[in-house]
């Protein structure tokens, strides 16, 4: 595929002086607490009207206004299903979708991976977020988990609207960037802290996108091992299979931590002591992406 991407190498090297801006002279509020000043609505409202926001933004529209989609799924070129390593490390990642059947807390699954001490990456949404503002303060101080970007809408990321699973997608290169780099700068003005990976709405995003990622420093996550635990009620014994009969070194496995009335808790009591009887070991993506083990 072929991108104009001219104009746009200086807006990589600016993304991170961006945030800085925007936090520094408050068009990002500065006390979370005061979580209404968060909600999506209004936090890329404040964006939108930010200069060095819309400037990085409008490079972006440009660079790429007439590139094509190229593929579309959920392991597009460009997007990391896994991890090399020739040890048995593998990295349990856990959605946060959001939205109106979707912002529910699984405490007894986050709980549980205190308890046996696994570390985990965790991706959410600006919708889940805005549902549980305190719940998601106190996971950005959990050193256990690194909290990660699952997009502000929980919109799969196309750049012309394509759907999955009855879900609209980002209709154009502007929703796709501000539903990857509007949350971005959300969870960092909220945790004070960056934001490394984007899991797309339902791990779809055409190539397009993934490239355009690229260009702003993000880097598209996917997986390697599909739980199953997405599809409502899947009992906990199936959910064991898909992930321990298909385990393997490097693997990224998908779960989520926002059904509380699904089972992967339920499923993650039996799975951990095997893989741990199996010899593997749990790594955030961030530790286990850093350098080569």
């Amino acid at each position: 595929m072929q991108f104009k991407l001219k104009n746009i190498l200086m807006s990589i090297h600016m993304r991170n002086i961006t945030a800085f801006i925007l936090l520094q002279f408050a068009v990002i509020p500065s006390t979370p607490q005061n979580s209404k000043d968060y909600t999506n609505a209004i936090f890329l409202n404040k964006l939108n009207k930010d200069t060095s926001y819309s400037t990085l933004k409008n490079r972006i529209i440009s660079g790429f206004a007439q590139t094509k989609p190229g593929a579309w799924g959920e392991s597009v070129p460009g997007v990391i299903t896994r991890f090399n390593t020739q040890n048995k490390y593998i990295a349990f990642t856990f959605d946060a979708c959001g939205g109106k059947n979707g912002i529910g807390y699984d405490i007894e699954l986050i709980d549980f991976l205190h308890k046996e001490q696994i570390p985990a990456t965790l991706f959410i949404t600006g919708k889940w977020i805005d549902a549980n503002f305190s719940t998601f303060l106190r996971l950005c101080r959990d050193t256990l988990f690194e909290i990660e970007n699952h997009g502000l809408n929980h919109k799969p990321c196309s750049v012309d609207g394509k759907s999955i699973y009855g879900i609209p997608g980002t209709s154009n290169i502007a929703e796709a960037y501000d539903e990857i780099e509007a949350n971005a700068l959300k969870i960092k003005a909220i945790a004070k802290t960056s934001t490394h990976f984007y899991r797309s709405a339902t791990a779809y995003i055409d190539e397009a996108c993934v490239t355009m990622a690229g260009k702003m420093g993000v880097r598209v996550v996917g997986f390697q091992i599909l739980s199953g635990d997405a599809v409502p009620f899947t009992p906990a014994p199936i959910i064991e299979e898909n992930v321990i009969k298909k385990i393997k070194p490097g693997a990224i496995v998908i779960m989520h931590f926002n059904h509380p009335e699904w089972n992967t808790y339920e499923a993650m009591k039996n799975i951990v002591p095997n893989l741990r009887q199996m010899g593997y070991t749990f790594v955030r993506l961030n530790d286990a992406l850093a350098s080569p083990k």
